[in-house]
C-alpha cells in the first residue's frame, strides 16, 4: 500500500510539475527560458520554438495522469521510463552546447531520476496487482 501511495504521489509531482513548466513556456517563453540552462536563450523568431516546448512539456504531464486515471499502471510505468529520456536529452544538450552544468544536473538530470523512480514504482505496483 505504501509503495502504491509513493508511486502515485511521485507520478502526480512529476506530471503536475512538467505541466506547470509547459504552461510557463506557453505564457511567458522568454522569462521561462532563462531557467532552462543555456547561457543565451533564443530571442526573436527563434524564441517561437519555446512555445512548442511548452506544448510538449504540458502533454508530457497529461499522458501519465491519463494512464493513472485509467488504472493502466503497467503502461504508465513504461511511459514514465520513456519520458525520462526527455530531461536526459535536455540536460545533455545543455552540456553539449556549453550551458550551465549546475542546471543540467540539478534540474534536468534530477528530474530524470525522479521520473525513473516513479516509473519503476508504478511497474512494481502493477506487477503486484
Amino acid at each position: 500500500m505504501a509503495r502504491r501511495i509513493t508511486a502515485n504521489v511521485l507520478t502526480f509531482i512529476v506530471a503536475l510539475g512538467i505541466m506547470y513548466v509547459g504552461v510557463s513556456y506557453m505564457l511567458a517563453p522568454a522569462a521561462t527560458a532563462s531557467d532552462f540552462g543555456f547561457h543565451t536563450p533564443p530571442t526573436g523568431a527563434a524564441a517561437d520554438m519555446l512555445t512548442v516546448k511548452g506544448v510538449r512539456d504540458f502533454m508530457t504531464g497529461v499522458i501519465p495522469l491519463t494512464l493513472l486515471a485509467l488504472g493502466q499502471r503497467r503502461a504508465l510505468g513504461w511511459v514514465l521510463l520513456c519520458e525520462a529520456l526527455i530531461p536526459i536529452g535536455d540536460g545533455s544538450m545543455i552540456l553539449l552546447h556549453g550551458g550551465s552544468v549546475a542546471t543540467a544536473f540539478a534540474v534536468h538530470y534530477a528530474t530524470a531520476a525522479l521520473v525513473i523512480v516513479a516509473g519503476i514504482l508504478q511497474l512494481q505496483v502493477a506487477r503486484r496487482s
